[in-house]
């Protein structure tokens, strides 16, 4: 699993490459429900969801922009970790 290091935190590179692709290019530049699925789906692809790929998902609900409604389905995926 390969890291990237933001002010010193170590997230997990994947998540966010996922996040940022999402955000640019074409598009509004917000995270929608599908492309929060996606995130989700990748952070559970081992046995479970480590603490580093909780931090991750933390960061990007921190730093990116989403739909009304992906923030919704996004927060509730997150308390059910």
């Amino acid at each position: 699993m390969a890291y990237e290091t933001i002010d010193g935190q170590k997230y997990e590179k994947e998540l966010l490459e996922l996040a940022r692709k999402h955000t640019t290019g074409r598009g509004e530049g917000k995270l929608s429900k599908d492309e929060v699925a996606e995130l989700f789906k990748s952070a559970q692809d081992g046995p479970g969801v480590t603490e580093t790929e909780k931090n991750t998902l933390a960061y990007i609900r921190d730093t990116f922009e989403f739909t009304d409604a992906a923030a919704a389905d996004f927060d509730a995926a997150f308390a059910k970790l």
